[in-house]
């Protein structure tokens, strides 16, 4: 099989395109002939050695695949070979053949295509953990988002006003926030052209926003947490701009607010019952049409450093994918 893969920590334009043997099937897994994979910034971490978590070298990156269940492992039920589906992977997503957990694999509607399946479990599944599980995000709330055209930050705008929220996108440029509104956002505010803290304050007429949805981090994050709502909550998702913010603990203190990390993989393993939930309830807003999955860029499996150098240069809205040719 073909597999992008990763000799050393180090520059994502290093990966190459390699032929492995196919990994052997196990009890309890399924084989998945890969028809699609989605690239997650998360993905340049990984390559460049700066993750919560370090494969051992050689390794594919890469968490979520979508394809088609070609082999069923001893004890596997609930699956039927021919079945689409997507995937769930610590890493190896990058490749023609997945082996994988069954308990990690999920099977697709037939309104969604394998590219619309290849990036939705990941930003699909930490916007929802986030402002449901963490943010405890309620019907006339008023949350924004940062980075709203980004991958994650989009479906956090969606599923933000799934849950019955006015949202407020935050994005640099007019193509991004029209993609945004698009998407279903409420209010626009250009960071690149507008003091985002004034406008957070004319929006919201002086009150600030309930719920902040954060995978920026810096300058951000410093002026959002300045704006936030008595008792609102600022969520974690992670730090796009490259710095990580120190947050002043006498702001906590007088807006009794709530700055609250989330880490969506810790729950894969630790409560898969609840990202099955998870999945199930957002299947369920696709086939009602709340969902609309936005895909900016498809390449082949070949280009995977160009794909990350997209997401990298803030080049990509909502998904970047890979096709594998199937």
């Amino acid at each position: 099989m073909r597999a992008v893969l990763c000799r050393e920590f180090g520059p994502f334009e290093s990966l190459a395109l390699a032929e492995l043997p196919a990994p052997p099937i196990a009890p309890d897994s399924v084989r998945v002939a890969v028809h699609a994979v989605g690239v997650n910034f998360a993905d340049l971490l990984i390559v460049q050695g700066k993750y919560q978590e370090k494969p051992a070298l050689p390794f594919s990156p890469g968490f979520e695949i979508a394809g088609v269940v070609s082999e069923l492992g001893p004890g596997v039920s609930g699956l039927r070979v021919g079945e689409r589906v997507f995937g769930i992977m610590d890493h190896g997503a990058y490749a023609d053949e997945a082996v994988l957990p069954a308990s990690r694999v999920f099977p697709i509607p037939e309104s969604m295509n394998f590219a619309e399946a290849a990036g939705f479990p990941v930003a699909y599944g930490t916007s929802h953990g986030a402002l449901d599980w963490r943010a405890r995000l309620q019907p006339g709330e008023t949350l924004l988002v940062l980075g709203a055209a980004g991958g994650v930050g989009l479906t956090a705008v969606e599923i933000g006003k799934a849950m019955g929220a006015r949202v407020i996108a935050v994005a640099g440029g007019p193509e991004k926030l029209a993609i945004a509104r698009g998407q279903g956002a409420d209010h626009l505010i250009d960071y690149s052209r507008e003091d985002l803290r004034r406008r957070i304050n004319e929006v919201t007429e002086g009150r600030g926003p309930d719920v902040v949805y954060d995978p920026v981090g810096g300058d951000a994050f410093d002026q959002c947490l300045r704006s936030i709502a008595w008792g609102g909550r600022i969520i974690v998702i992670g730090f796009a701009s490259g710095r990580i913010p120190q947050i002043p603990a006498n702001l906590l203190l007088v807006k009794n607010c709530d700055a609250i990390g989330f880490y969506w993989g810790s729950y894969r393993a630790r409560n898969p019952a609840l990202v099955r939930q998870s999945f199930e309830a957002l299947l369920g807003w696709f086939a009602a049409g709340k969902l609309k999955p936005h895909i900016s860029h498809r390449l082949p499996l070949a280009d995977a450093g160009k794909a990350m150098a997209l997401l990298a240069e803030r080049k990509a809205t909502g998904k970047v994918v890979l096709t594998t040719g199937r």
